[in-house]
């Protein structure tokens, strides 16, 4: 034995253990509102802290505590300041990197652990549907800062001349669409084009629903429950899939019925997590954290599904060309990407 290895690892695991502890702790600080009572940047005790949001001073103190310790807050002489840079993550809704909301995905694996051991020990199945409900608004959370910062502003314009249709008047699928974050925004940019969203999950379809009449745009954003073989409509200008591809038990087959529902100039948007094309590649920091909720969520998604192809959240582009090779598409490329995400065309 290597021991120098040895306390090497268990450093790491250490580490780990910290982090998946301080994770609930961002998860409690969220729904509580304190990091929102924090996000001036100014110091703050723990008493008044207590005293803004109605919670146990002996409690802040320790909850606090672990937040310094971590290197999330600054301490001096008894007082906690958020620094600006952190709430940009944890308190600033606005921001397109706040990431305290979509926590609940984490919650859910934790949730979901019986279900988990059950699908290793079977078929490796577990629908979406299945999850425990902060996987669904968690999601949706996770999501959005990410679409309102780029979708509009560099996603959409880095395909070949999908704007000026959308300004003059398109036609759009979003399919896989959840709780509607992404057709929403789209609907908000683009005025003079209708908006179809299909979720095979029924509850999600109700929420969509309810999100577009709150921004604004029901009118012209509609949601219908449907698979991504089946939905209806034909002669899109635009099929979109938002971080669902993979999830899919047969990407194949709904790539196929995208292909048949576009016009013959339309384009596929395919938003899918940043991978690289092998697993050595992916041996990296956000490799990491989609090999691990790929292992609890895409995977047996797919596998509970008919065909269950299982592509996982690490598929890579050249696997999903192949997708789209055997779908029929003639045409694939990287569009843009950032940290996160792949954004990939594919054409007739």
């Amino acid at each position: 034995m290597d021991e120098a290895r040895l306390n090497e690892f268990m450093g790491k695991l250490v580490n780990d253990m910290g982090g998946a502890a301080m994770l609930a702790n961002v998860i409690l600080g969220e729904e509580l509102g304190l990091y929102r009572a924090m996000a001036d940047s100014l110091p703050i005790s723990a008493e008044s802290l207590a005293e803004k949001t109605a919670c146990n001073a002996r409690l802040l103190r320790e909850w606090l505590s672990a937040h310094a310790a971590s290197g999330y807050m600054e301490h001096l002489d008894g007082k906690f300041r958020l620094p600006e840079e952190q709430a940009l993550a944890l308190a600033k809704e606005d921001s397109s990197v706040y990431v305290a909301a979509g926590l609940g995905v984490v919650a859910a694996l934790f949730h979901d652990k019986d279900k988990m051991v059950k699908a290793m020990r079977g078929s490796g199945a577990l629908a979406w549907g299945d999850h425990h409900p902060c996987m669904f608004s968690g999601t949706e959370r996770f999501f959005r800062p990410g679409y309102k910062g780029h979708l509009i502003a560099e996603w959409l314009p880095a395909l070949d001349g999908v704007v000026a249709k959308l300004e003059a008047g398109a036609k759009v699928a979003d399919v896989g669409c959840g709780h509607g974050a992404s057709t929403v925004i789209m609907a908000q940019a683009y005025p003079n084009s209708r908006f179809d969203g299909f979720d095979y999950h029924a509850p999600s379809i109700t929420v969509a629903t309810q999100r577009a009449e709150e921004g604004g745009v029901s009118s012209r954003a509609k949601f219908f429950q449907g698979s991504a073989k089946n939905f209806p409509g034909e002669d899109y200008d635009l099929v979109c899939f938002f971080d669902c591809l993979h999830d899919m038990g047969d990407p194949v087959g709904a790539a196929k019925h995208a292909y048949a529902s576009l016009k013959d100039d339309g384009t596929v948007l395919l938003v899918e997590p940043f991978a690289n094309d092998t697993l050595d590649e992916n041996i990296t920091p956000v490799g990491r954290l989609f090999y691990a909720a790929s292992t609890f969520i895409c995977t047996p998604n797919s596998l509970s599904q008919e065909v269950g192809l299982g592509l996982g959240a690490q598929a890579g582009e050249a696997r999903l060309r192949k997708v789209f090779s055997e779908a029929g598409f003639r045409q694939f490329r990287r569009a843009t990407q950032t940290p996160f995400n792949l954004i990939l065309e594919a054409r007739k």
